[in-house]
């Protein structure tokens, strides 16, 4: 019977609110979130105690900040899988001027930090972050504004999202940190594409793309993609990285040389705990590690499709199918760079590769897409139940 019907016939002192109930999280990506997690740490210890020996630290300094990170990403997490992912809409423009903010604090105050050549991290005091991660989520929270109600490009008030991103690419790139682009580029046009944008709109924004690149790509980026093709021709400078890296799966083979036994990492592999580290997964546990955690984001990216094709509403099915290309198309990027498929990035590998801001931003998109996988079922009243 209709609530309007209840209304009208039982009596004001009976009334009792409807109200709803929440399954539990996909219990599915949960367990593969663990997993990764787990696999991550063990790959940043390997991968870093050496190098903490070498600068006069206790051999577990790198893991141990890896894992106060992972406390905070774990409540962050736990946070948004609880917090109803509708209401995020509300807050998208809000939050994405503040990730604007910080990122113009990075790029011109003596806020931002220069590391290898790159200016995307912020210090406070002991802290130090990279606010482009933050840029993930408030990118997909303002498509997922932008297209819920139709997927025409410039209906309505959709300049107000599309201002933010600008903004922010603009930002990012000024660091330079065009892997980043890349991430919320490819999210983007894949939340369009989902919200019903035609293939011939994905076609020419990916030709347009593709003709801004060729315009505005630096030389040391363009350099890469020609190392690529033959980083013999400098192995002591920018193909120094993708040749140890090489050199590492080939030493693992099929069964690796063992935990804890990776010879690359300790001098040859600048980048083991980050940009590298699944060549250090590689060699330490062979193949089937390698198999083990390609198959473990290949699982990510289908409960992440499923959670988004069951979702009753468009905005959480944008919200999650942007997140699940994001992290995905993440991973990979990072390890077709490592086995030198494709041209050297520098994007870490989700919830493996050292770095702390990229972890708790990793955990906090799990925890929205996990609350999105939260069936919200009617309670039926006992009184509605009887009539």
């Amino acid at each position: 019977m209709s609530n309007q019907r209840y209304r009208q016939q039982s009596p004001k002192k009976h009334r009792i609110p409807n109200s709803t109930i929440l399954s539990e999280p996909d219990n599915t990506l949960v367990i593969i979130i663990a997993f990764l997690v787990v696999i991550g740490i063990m790959a940043i210890f390997s991968a870093t105690a050496q190098k903490a020996i070498d600068e006069n630290s206790n051999p577990a300094s790198y893991v141990l900040k890896q894992l106060l990170c992972l406390v905070i990403g774990f409540f962050v997490m736990k946070f948004f899988a609880r917090y109803d992912y509708k209401k995020l809409s509300t807050h998208a423009l809000g939050f994405s001027w503040l990730v604007v903010g910080l990122l113009a604090l990075v790029d011109y105050t003596p806020l931002g930090v220069m590391v290898n050549g790159a200016k995307r991290w912020m210090m406070l005091g002991p802290l130090q972050f990279q606010p482009s991660e933050l840029a993930k989520i408030a990118v997909i929270l303002l498509l997922g504004n932008a297209f819920y109600k139709d997927s025409n490009l410039f209906s309505g008030d959709k300049m107000k999202y599309y201002i933010p991103i600008l903004a922010m690419v603009f930002l990012i790139y000024e660091q330079p940190n065009l892997s980043m682009i890349i991430l919320l580029f490819v999210a983007g046009l894949t939340m369009y594409l989902s919200a019903g944008g035609p293939m011939k709109m994905i076609l020419g924004a990916g030709a347009a793309a593709a003709g801004v690149l060729s315009v505005f790509i630096k030389p040391y980026q363009l350099n890469r993609v020609k190392i690529w093709f033959n980083p013999e021709s400098d192995p002591l400078g920018q193909g120094y990285n993708v040749i140890q890296s090489k050199l590492a799966f080939a030493a693992g083979g099929f069964w690796g040389v063992g935990y804890g036994n990776s010879k690359q990492k300790l001098a040859w592999l600048p980048e083991g705990h980050t940009d590298f580290i699944f060549a250090v997964v590689g060699e330490e546990f062979g193949f089937l590690g390698c198999v083990l955690v390609i198959c473990l984001f290949i699982g990510l990216i289908h409960r992440g499709l499923i959670i988004s094709s069951r979702c009753p509403d468009i905005y959480g099915k944008l919200v999650a199918v942007g997140i699940t290309i994001m992290i995905g198309f993440q991973a990979g990027l990072n390890m077709s760079v490592a086995s030198s498929f494709l041209p050297a990035t520098g994007v870490p590998l989700p919830f493996i590769s050292y770095g702390g801001t990229s972890l708790i931003v990793n955990l906090a998109m799990m925890g929205i897409l996990l609350n999105v996988s939260r069936k919200r079922i009617r309670r039926i009243n006992k009184i509605e139940q009887e009539r």
